[in-house]
Parts: structure tokens; sequence; C-alpha cells
């Protein structure tokens, strides 16, 4: 999407947005950005995170897989 395009859908939820007399919308909107706002750390399981830890470490050491070889050890899920 372009820079313009993001700026005319932002112009356009503004003016819907200085409309709208739903509480329960405005609620929902409030809630929606405030779960953004959540540090998806927090939200990860401990295997998930020793995970990412692991791989860190990895790149870290210069243990990398070439992108080519990951791409075929992991295309089905990409």
């Amino acid at each position: 999407m372009e820079i313009d395009d993001i700026q005319d859908k932002k112009l356009e939820l503004i003016q819907w947005l200085s409309t709208l007399d739903d509480l329960a919308v405005i609620e929902k909107l409030l809630a929606l950005r405030n779960s953004e706002k959540l540090d998806w750390w927090n939200e990860l399981s401990a295997t998930e995170k020793k995970s990412i830890d692991k791989g860190i470490e990895d790149a870290d050491n210069k243990k990398l897989v070439p992108d080519a070889k990951a791409k075929e050890i992991y295309g089905k899920w990409l």
C-alpha cells in the first residue's frame, strides 16, 4: 500500500470517527488500540520465548542457515 493510500485511509477513519455516536463501537476501537500497545513478548509461552532466545543466540554466534535452505525446510509454512 502506498503512503498516499495510507494517508487517505487515515483521513477516512478520522472523518468517520468524528461522526460516530455509538459508545460500544468506540469502546471496541479503544480496546483494539490498547491491545496493540501490549508487549507481545509477555503473551508468548515459555517454549516460544526459549526458541526465540535460541535463535538470537545462534545468530549472534554466526550459526545461520542460508535463506534458500530455510525456504526448503520451512517453505510449507511460509
